[in-house]
This record gives structure tokens, C-alpha cells and sequence, in this order.
């Protein structure tokens, strides 16, 4: 096959940190070449050089044997490049066709022809088995949902190098079969995919070759069936990571949450799932994960526990015995509830502040004085985070924009840490990010929940829950379907719990 892409010798500077170091990758037609490494590693720094995002590099970009220079994202489009981000880049306010054919719409006599670019956006999505309608505003549709009208709007580009960064790390396993589906059909037409994803039994399903970086250098490339997991783990990190999970025995003590039949009205023309009588269970010391699809109801049964819908509610809360009713995600938080969202950065964070300033915003009524706030018991407070969870960051008053995934997933954590929560629950809690950064927030859940503390687990990964989790409940339409402990669960019942349409539970 011809080689589509050459980059040689790339290297990249920021101000006086050097983020690339002499790295090499280059691209087949007609292939899936995966893109590994950590968060930090310079996948993305390398991947925005070619989209045309950095313009400012040392080396040689070669397009179909021709140096090229990319001065903006534009050129590269009209050349053939087109990048799937990981953090999406969609207007909410504007529908799915709008988005899909922003910059390229339709006209007719002089003005946008709505009608044509929904027909035209119905296509794509039809290509992605994806029943969205694209008169829908994206603000109206669940992460998943969202990234799927990404990987829409770059295949309206037609194009000849597709980069797809973390393309399924919200969306669920029946759609990363259609899209693998898709994938499979554009690399027969000779388009050459660049993949990025943290997901190793996505790349060796698959990819044909995969290049792994470390610390803004490359460390090899191999042929996919020629390796192992175990072999890119090394690559990558550097070093072996055993015991992935790092689960001691359980020390599980008394019960500290009982929710009874609760269920959640979600408003008029909204896309949230309901909830249907619910009752859950977890004890101080206990990992408890919630398993099921994608629009099981997961988020919303972790908003509902936060005080999010009061109004919305019903069914009965205990906390150590006694009845409470959560009027708000305030009073949540007073009864020693925390909650890390799954979407960190529309939600977890504010991307332009701070490390501390992000980790202080459940508590400034508790740093302040006087109507001031005690900026030294918030920097010691701060750093004691920082340490606690190996953050890597210059220091705490980085902004959570310049760090990688995983260490933004840590400011998080450590947010609502600070708030000495008795119950902590986490919503995809390793979405996206790097094995390595995985390995370590596996160890902090068991630690937490070792010295006491009660675990509500999300997860869309069935190996992870069943690693970490003490018990797993599964929920299927707003419902339980299913109910394991670590003795007897497995994927295969989890599976089958997932998919059940009727409420009865399993055991």
C-alpha cells in the first residue's frame, strides 16, 4: 500500500518545555494505524501539528510525496485531513444538520438550504445506524450522542486521512460496532484512520499497525497481530503494571446509604432516561458499581442520589439509619455525599481556572472569613491534594485546561475529597484517560474505601467494575435488571442483566 502521510522529525516547543522530540510516524492508504501512549505522552500535540492547529514545529510533513506545510486547519481539510477531537466541537444552541455542514452548508438562491443539509446529515447519520434526527439541537443530546454527530460531520468531509481521537469514549458498545463497521468500510475505499484511544482491545480489534510515544518521543511501532497487550503496556508506560486493580479484601462495615423504590419524572421533552423504583443499597467500606448500557439510566440514578432532580423524585432516602430528603446537591454535599460527573470537562470543571481554585469550589463558604477568603489554608489544603494524588502539574495555580486527562480527573477527585465525604460517587471515573493514570485512580478507590469510605462506581468497562466493585447492580431502562456479587458475577451475566427489557431483577 502507498504511504498516504509522512512526518519526519518532528520536534515542538512550548516557551521553554519541549513537548515533541524528534518523532516520526507516517500512514498507509487503506489502513488503521493506531496512536498510543499516555495522557502527555504528544499524541495530541503531534495530531493538531498535522490538522493544521500548530503551525510553529521543526521537521517535514510529506503528503502523497510532497512536502506540505499546513498553515491552518482549513488547508488541511481542503487536503484531505479531517480530525475527530475527543472534546467535542459542537455548537449546542445549533441543530445536528447546522453542526455536521458548519463551514461547508448548503445554499440555494443565496441562502442556506436547511432542507438539504438535513437530507444530507440524515445519510451520514443513517451510515452510523444512529437515530438522531438532525433537526435536533445538540444541547438536547446525551455525550454519547453528541460524539457520534462528530464522527458524522468529519465523514461529511470526505476525506483522505481521518483522525479519530478517543472517537468511542462516550458511546456504547452497539455503536462502536457501527462505527467499526464504518471504519472497516473507508479503510476497503483506501482512506488511511489515525486512532487514538486508551482502549486496547479496541486497537487490536482494530488496527493494523500501532505507534507508541513516551513522554513526547517515539518509542516504536509494530505490527498489530505481532504484539500484545502486555508488550504496548511496557511500550507505553515504560514499566510493568501488575495487579491492575489493586483490590484488598473487603473490610466492609455497617450500611451508610438505603434508597426504596425510588424513581425520577424526567421534564417534557427531555432526553433523559426515567427511573422506575429503584432500591440500592451500600455499606462504609463497600465498592458498589452500576453497570448497564448506554441511556440505561446510570447518570441519572447518580443525579438523583446528589440532590439534582428533587423536585423530580420520589421514593425514600436513609443515610445511617434516618430518613433525609435532599432538596439540592447543597444539602448533598452537608450529609457527606460527593459526586464526580462524568463529563469532567462540561461539567467536573472550570477549564480556565485553577487547579485550587477548581478544587475549591464546593468550599468557599468553609475558606473564607468575614466575607474573605483564607488564600493560605486554600494553598495548603491545595497542595495537600496535589501530593496526595501525584497531580503533575507545575503547580496548583495551573490551569485545569493545560492538563492531560488524567490529571484532570484527579483535580476533580481531589475536589470532592476535600469536602470529607463519606460517600463518594463516581460516573466514569476513567473515561478517557491512559492506563497508567487508570492503574492509579484503581489504587486511590481502594484505598478510600479501605480506611472507610463508601464507593458508588459508573462504568461502561465490565472488566474494571468487576475488578474494583465489592457488589455490582445493573440497570436496563431506568430499572434494576440484576444484582452480583464478586463471587458469581461475570461479564457474560452482566451482559445479560444489561439487555433485559422487563424490571424483574436476577440474582
Amino acid at each position: 500500500m502507498p504511504k498516504l502521510l509522512q512526518m519526519e522529525h518532528i520536534s515542538k516547543f512550548f516557551g521553554v518545555v519541549q513537548a515533541l522530540r524528534d518523532v516520526s510516524f507516517d500512514l498507509l492508504a487503506g489502513e488503521v494505524h493506531a496512536l498510543m501512549g499516555e495522557n502527555g505522552a504528544g499524541k495530541s500535540t503531534l495530531m493538531n501539528i498535522l490538522s493544521g492547529g500548530f503551525q510553529n514545529y521543526e521537521g517535514k510533513i510529506i503528503l502523497d510525496g510532497e512536502p506540505v506545510q499546513l498553515k491552518s486547519p482549513i488547508q488541511a481539510r481542503r487536503m484531505g485531513i479531517a480530525k475527530i477531537h475527543q472534546e467535542l466541537q459542537l455548537v449546542p444552541y445549533m441543530t445536528v444538520a447546522e453542526n455536521i455542514y458548519m463551514g461547508q452548508e448548503k445554499a440555494k438562491l443565496g441562502f442556506v438550504d436547511q432542507a438539504a443539509m438535513n437530507k444530507g446529515a440524515q445519510e451520514y447519520l443513517q451510515e452510523l445506524e444512529i437515530d438522531i434526527s438532525p433537526a435536533c439541537l445538540i444541547k438536547d443530546l446525551r455525550v454519547g450522542e453528541q460524539q457520534m454527530v462528530e464522527i458524522a460531520k468529519a465523514l461529511s468531509l470526505h476525506s483522505r486521512i481521518l483522525i479519530m481521537d478517543e472517537p468511542t469514549s462516550a458511546i456504547s458498545k452497539s455503536e462502536t460496532r457501527h462505527l467499526f463497521r464504518v471504519i472497516a468500510k473507508l479503510r476497503d475505499q483506501g482512506v488511511g484512520i489515525i486512532y487514538i484511544t486508551h482502549r486496547l482491545e479496541e486497537v487490536f480489534q482494530i488496527s493494523d499497525r500501532l505507534t507508541v510515544m513516551r513522554d513526547g518521543a517515539y518509542i516504536g511501532t509494530v505490527n498489530t497481530r505481532e504484539t500484545d497487550e502486555e508488550q504496548v503496556i511496557t511500550m507505553m508506560v515504560g514499566r510493568d503494571i501488575k495487579n491492575m486493580f489493586h483490590k484488598a479484601g473487603a473490610n466492609i462495615g455497617e450500611e451508610l446509604l438505603r434508597v426504596e423504590k425510588l424513581s425520577f419524572t424526567p421534564p417534557p421533552a427531555s432526553f433523559r432516561r426515567s427511573l422506575k423504583d429503584i432500591s440500592l443499597s451500600v455499606h462504609a467500606g463497600e465498592v458498589v458499581g452500576v453497570a448497564g448500557l448506554m441511556g440505561a439510566g446510570r447518570s441519572e440514578f447518580c443525579e438523583c442520589l446528589f440532590g439534582m432532580h428533587a423536585k423530580t423524585t420520589t421514593g425514600t432516602m436513609e443515610i445511617d439509619g434516618k430518613t433525609v430528603e435532599l432538596g439540592s446537591p447543597r444539602d448533598a454535599i452537608e450529609r457527606g455525599i460527593s459526586f464526580a460527573t462524568e463529563d469532567r470537562k462540561g461539567l467536573g470543571l472550570v477549564l480556565q481556572r485553577s487547579i485550587g481554585e477548581n478544587m475549591s469550589l464546593p468550599l468557599l463558604r468553609q475558606f473564607s472569613r468575614l466575607g474573605f477568603m483564607q488564600n493560605s489554608k486554600e494553598r495548603v489544603s491545595w497542595q495537600k491534594m496535589v501530593d496526595q494524588l501525584e497531580i503533575k502539574a507545575p503547580g496548583v495555580h495551573t490551569l485545569a485546561s493545560s492538563l492531560s486527562g488524567g490529571n484532570q480527573q484527579k483535580v476533580v477527585l481531589g475536589r470532592w475529597l476535600l469536602t470529607g465525604p463519606r460517600l463518594l460517587i463516581l460516573d466514569e471515573p476513567t473515561r478517557g484517560i491512559d492506563v497508567g493514570a487508570k492503574s492509579e485512580i484503581y489504587k486511590l478507590i481502594s484505598d478510600l474505601s479501605g480506611q472507610g469510605m463508601a464507593i458508588l462506581v459508573v462504568s461502561s468497562d465490565m472488566p474494571e467494575l468487576i475488578g474494583l466493585s465489592d457488589r455490582i447492580v445493573v440497570l436496563c431502562e431506568g430499572r434494576v435488571t440484576g444484582e452480583f456479587g464478586q463471587a458469581e458475577v461475570s461479564q457474560e451475566k452482566l451482559l445479560w442483566a444489561a439487555t433485559r427489557t422487563e424490571g424483574t431483577q436476577h440474582e
